[in-house]
């Protein structure tokens, strides 16, 4: 049986003393328990239902300006006593980082506001069939259709808890619920892929299972018979399902360890214009049932909503208490870990605001161009802002969508795509980092 939030914390506490005493200054342990049910269907029929129960902890010791840290799912106290020896052990040999460091008391987070981050539900197996039975259903039923690769649904809970010897001794609990379905289209050769998806905090907020597998089938549909197009440099329509990407090139640009390395092309840009004055990108931990919501982060620290872009200048870095120390600024609170690594920046709810037009109004003038749907590698450099990716979507004319398209690259600079950058007013949140369509002229499209 699980343990109190407070006994969990007594015993996380216990062994930081323990840590303190075989010779470290400065300790902190995190604590990771989850479970996960997941549901699959295909073809009409029950296909796996999987239940994974796990716990992690991770122990960080700091002796002077030295830490270590040892990680391991084996919480008895025979373990624990082990893992303490062996983390200081390490830390007394480590190289030396004199940017490392816990936060002290005065930074600590009190006062927890309440994001809504957990669903007291747990779906029974027969909740979770249906969904997966009914996004697969109506996925199949899309004319055209011709072969699934199954629907899932799936449900987590985790608990999470960080103790520290500076004080901070704090648990938060999360949920998670989802539906996916992935279906095929046409015969042969003539193939094409596509698919949907959602995943919320909250049971309650889930889509209607059915509308996913819809779209997901008629997504699949829209993409037969793509064309290859000739190479040019035409205005570039990002769907909302591949527009996040835009942000989180930007969140890695303006990554405090980035920052500190000297490693992205926006080092020297703070408080200039980087985007036009009608874009406004937002990170908000404190979102409530948002996907990444925390009311602390991974350091302790009290997380607050903050404009990275405002009126398209640059207002700050992300950063966690090491990068902040290397930049002889304070940290924005947006410290993530995970069990067997230090603390490093992380965006939360990440977001664009949305414009003032709408997705048609966005093509309308368009006489050629590229409706993005998908996109293929990781191809942008941060250091030089270089972008090229492969992608895939519909080719526009005369500001209508008028025909499916495939293997092209998309080329450009993020320094003057970000300026190009042109939101329309359909912002949903579906996702850690989100955007509405967006628009960028001037890209360089290579096709046949």
């Amino acid at each position: 049986m699980s343990q109190s939030d407070a006994d969990l914390l007594e015993r996380l506490n216990n062994v930081i003393i323990k840590a303190q005493t075989a010779g470290a200054n400065a300790a902190d342990l995190l604590y990771a328990e989850g479970t996960s049910v997941t549901m699959s269907y295909r073809l009409g029929k029950p296909e796996n239902l999987d239940r994974a129960e796990g716990i992690d902890l991770g122990l960080r010791v700091l002796v002077g300006k030295r830490q270590a840290i040892v990680s391991s799912s084996d919480c008895s106290d025979a373990a624990l006593d082990e893992l303490v020896e062996r983390a200081v052990a390490m830390a007394r040999v480590v190289p030396e980082d004199q940017f490392c460091g816990l936060a002290d008391s005065e930074q600590l987070a009190n006062d927890i506001p309440d994001v809504d981050e957990c669903d007291p539900v747990e779906p029974s197996a027969t909740v979770l069939e249906a969904r997966a039975h009914d996004a697969e259903a109506a996925a199949r039923d899309v004319p055209g259709v011709t072969n699934s690769e199954g629907a899932e649904a799936g449900w987590s809970r985790s608990r999470v808890a960080i103790a520290a010897s500076n004080g901070f001794a704090k648990v938060r609990v999360r949920s998670s619920h989802s539906i996916s379905a992935a279906v095929l289209a046409g015969e042969g050769t003539g193939m094409e892929r596509d698919y949907d998806w959602a995943s919320v905090v909250h049971g309650e907020d889930l889509p209607d299972s059915a509308e996913i597998g819809r779209k997901a089938g008629e997504n699949a549909v829209k993409r037969l018979n793509p064309k290859k197009i000739s190479s040019a440099q035409v205005p570039v329509i990002y769907d909302p399902r591949v527009a996040q990407s835009i942000l989180t090139h930007l969140a890695g640009a303006v990554n405090g360890a980035a920052i500190a390395r000297g490693t992205s092309f926006l080092k020297d840009r703070m408080d200039t214009s980087v985007f036009s004055d009608a874009i406004t990108i937002v990170d908000d931990p404190l979102r409530p049932r948002g996907l990444r919501s925390k009311a602390f982060d991974g350091e302790g620290l009290a997380t607050s909503r903050k404009n990275l872009i405002e009126d398209g200048t640059l207002t700050t870095w992300i950063m966690d208490l090491r990068s902040a120390r290397q930049l002889g600024l304070k940290s924005t609170a947006n410290a993530a870990r995970g069990t067997s690594s230090p603390p490093s920046p992380a965006t939360t709810n990440l977001y664009m605001e949305p414009g003032s037009v709408s997705p048609a109004e966005l093509i309308a003038d368009i006489k050629s161009g590229l409706y993005i749907t998908g996109l293929m590698g990781q191809g942008a450099n941060l250091i030089t802002g270089d972008y090229s990716r492969g992608a895939e979507g519909f080719w526009i004319e005369n500001g209508e969508i008028a025909y499916p398209v495939s293997e092209l690259t998309i080329a450009g600079n993020l320094d003057t795509m970000f300026r190009s950058v042109i939101p329309a007013n359909d912002l949903t949140f579906r996702f850690g980092t989100n955007a509405p369509t967006l628009r960028i002229d001037g890209m360089t499209v290579a096709g046949k």
